[in-house]
């Protein structure tokens, strides 16, 4: 039995009949950008995730630039201001902050959820810092009463880079309604994947969101005619429809993600490995990734191979070690170089068999 790190047919057939027809009906209507299909998405998306606003983009990437871009053009940002950011993250959230020529400032996070770590945010803060990103890292929510006291105390901005926790909430509130603003990504791969590229923001100022919805298309609200020197970042219709059917799956797929988590955190056993906790509050972990911690990563790796089990790394370099920013390789995050050492992640998707999760438990523990 070979088990896939993440089986996306299987997870899109499971619709496929509303899926088909909608491709068909987006085919035949003629219209293909900025139509009903996106703004029918947006609306269900914001009543989703309890915002006023969301905004349909073309990535998850975009999705931060264009947050951090308004910030720049209504003023309440200039370049060379500082974002505070976790360096235990996937680097499109640093690529967002250095593409607006802001100054990406590394926190170190908790080594016990891989999340920041909001102890530690306080001492970065200088006169020039302008927000704090929080990262929503594997689908585990990054918040506290103390992170919001702390921007309010010195008047940052809380932008949440929230690609992979989608349906994930803190006290009743979804991830995507904590903070000012927030990016989402609906890469394949994610919670809720579209068929290809797509991402969204939402946020609760309404300027903030109309300019946003400017700069995406081209800096204008008005055809030919452009306020700002704007980006090229729309969903496109196709793939709104194809999210709009998979968003009324979503907390469906979560809970189903959430059970397998819990089979693994109980009854994965091996003194080798390190585990996840498992949060007191369900809600607040929607498993994007199951992440193990082990000394022996390549050895475990090759292990899972031989039994036909697929892992994936998330991931292997920190943005602070990448080639792209060379001129910051001498910084030392010693938490986070070590996370990226030793985190290796099992397979955990709406659509595996308890076999198959069975398996994966056996396997491990007889590492």
């Amino acid at each position: 039995m070979d088990i896939k790190f993440l089986d996306l047919q299987k997870i899109n057939l499971q619709y496929q009949e509303e899926i088909e027809a909608k491709l068909l009906e987006t085919f035949r209507s003629g219209w293909y950008l900025l139509g009903n299909e996106v703004k029918n998405f947006e609306n269900n998306l914001a009543k989703y995730i309890g915002s006023p606003n969301a905004i349909g983009v073309a990535n998850g990437l975009d999705a931060l630039r264009l947050i951090l871009k308004a910030y720049l053009e209504l003023g309440q940002m200039k370049f060379g201001d500082e974002i505070i950011v976790p360096a235990n993250t996937y680097i499109a959230s640093i690529l967002a902050i250095t593409d607006n020529r802001l100054k990406p400032v590394f926190a170190e996070p908790d080594i016990e959820t891989y999340n920041l770590d909001v102890s530690k945010i306080e001492n970065l803060i200088t006169p020039k810092t302008k927000a704090i990103m929080v990262v929503h890292l594997y689908g585990q929510v990054c918040w506290s009463e103390d992170l919001v006291a702390l921007a309010k105390k010195h008047d940052l901005k809380i932008i949440e880079d929230n690609a992979q926790a989608i349906g994930a909430s803190f006290n009743g509130i979804k991830t995507g309604n904590l903070g000012d603003a927030a990016g989402f990504s609906f890469y394949p791969g994610k919670n809720l994947g579209a068929l290809g590229d797509g991402g969204a923001v939402t946020c609760k100022d309404e300027l903030l969101a109309k300019t946003i919805r400017t700069i995406a298309n081209y800096g204008s609200e008005e055809k030919y005619v452009n306020k700002y020197q704007g980006l090229n970042s729309r969903l496109d219709e196709i793939q709104a429809g194809v999210l709009d059917i998979k968003l009324k799956y979503i907390d469906k797929e979560n809970s189903k993600r959430q059970e397998i988590a819990q089979k693994y955190c109980t009854e994965i056993k091996n003194d080798k490995i390190i585990s996840p906790n498992f949060p007191e509050n369900n809600a607040e972990h929607v498993w994007h990734l199951f992440v193990i911690r082990t000394k022996n990563r390549k050895e475990l790796q090759h292990y899972f191979q031989e039994n036909g089990i697929q892992t994936l790394i998330h991931y292997p370099i920190p943005p602070h070690k990448q080639r792209a920013y060379k001129y910051w390789n001498n910084l030392s995050f010693p938490i986070t170089e070590n996370i990226h050492d030793e985190v290796l992640s099992l397979p955990v998707s709406p659509v595996m068999q308890d076999d198959e999760v069975a398996k994966i438990i056996e396997v491990i523990n007889k590492f």
